[in-house]
C-alpha cells in the first residue's frame, strides 16, 4: 500500500479558477488545508506550502482532474520530482450521507492514493504520445464526421432540388478525395457510392480511349473485289 511508503499525500480537488488542498499523514489524519488559484503563481504557492509542511521527504500528490482543470498543477508538481496520482472523482456511493464540499473531496483525494497499491499507481495521461495520439484520433474523427454530413447534404439536392441544385451536388460528389482527409480511404468509407461510381466512369473512360486509339493504329488492309463479282471486260 501506498500508505506505507509515503510520509505524507497531497489530495488536490480541482476546479476552474482554484483547487482545494490538503496533506495529510499516512494514516489519514490532516495537517493542513490551502486554497490556491490555477495558474503559475499558484502551483509555485503550492510547491512552497507543501515543503514547509510536509513532515518528511517522501510525498504523494493525489489530483483529481489531470485531463481537465487539473492538468497544468499536474505538470507542474511531476516537473518538482513529486509522485504524482491520478485521483478519479469520488463515486456516488462513496457521497452518500455526506456533504458535498471542496474539503471533503480533497480528503478524499488522499484517501484514495493511501488506498492505491503501491507497484500499480494511477499515473496521468494528460502528456506524451498517448495523449498526442488521442488529440490526433480526435481530429480524424471530427473531420470524417464533418465530410460525410456534408456528403449527406449533397445527396439531398439530388433529391429536392432544382436543376442548378442538381448540377453543384453532382459536381461536388464526382471531386477527388479531399486533401485535408487524415487517411488514405477515408472518403470511401465516408461515401461508399460516390468514388465508386466515379472509379467506374473512368475505368470505363479509360477502356474506350484505349479500344479508339487501338484502332486507329491498327494498319488498314487493301481492298480486294473477288473475281466472281468483276464484271467481264467489254
Amino acid at each position: 500500500m501506498l500508505a506505507e511508503l509515503v510520509d505524507a499525500v497531497i489530495g488536490v480537488d480541482t476546479h476552474r479558477d482554484t483547487h482545494e488542498v490538503e496533506i495529510a499523514l499516512p494514516t489519514g489524519t490532516p495537517i493542513a488545508t490551502i486554497t490556491i488559484s490555477n495558474d503559475s503563481a499558484g502551483f509555485a504557492a503550492l510547491l512552497a506550502w507543501i515543503f514547509d509542511h510536509a513532515p518528511g521527504p517522501r510525498l504523494a500528490v493525489s489530483i483529481e482532474g489531470t485531463r481537465s482543470y487539473g492538468a497544468g498543477l499536474a505538470r507542474a508538481v511531476a516537473a518538482a520530482g513529486l509522485v504524482v496520482v491520478e485521483c478519479e472523482q469520488p463515486h456516488r456511493k462513496v457521497r452518500r450521507g455526506k456533504d458535498k464540499s471542496d474539503p471533503i473531496d480533497a480528503h478524499l483525494a488522499v484517501l484514495t492514493a493511501l488506498r492505491c497499491d503501491a507497484g500499480r499507481l494511477p499515473t496521468p495521461r494528460a502528456d506524451g504520445d498517448r495523449e498526442a495520439l488521442r488529440i490526433l484520433l480526435s481530429a480524424r474523427h471530427d473531420l470524417t464526421t464533418a465530410h460525410t454530413a456534408q456528403t449527406n447534404r449533397l445527396r439531398a439536392l439530388l433529391l429536392g432540388g432544382d436543376d442548378a441544385d442538381r448540377q453543384i451536388a453532382r459536381a461536388a460528389l464526382r471531386c477527388p478525395t479531399p486533401s485535408w482527409l487524415p487517411w488514405p480511404g477515408a472518403a470511401a468509407r465516408a461515401t461508399p457510392t460516390a468514388p465508386r461510381r466515379c472509379a467506374t466512369a473512368s475505368c470505363a473512360g479509360s477502356r474506350s480511349r484505349s479500344a479508339t486509339a487501338a484502332a486507329r493504329s491498327r494498319p488498314t488492309a487493301p481492298s480486294s473485289t473477288p473475281s466472281s463479282m468483276t464484271s467481264p471486260p467489254g
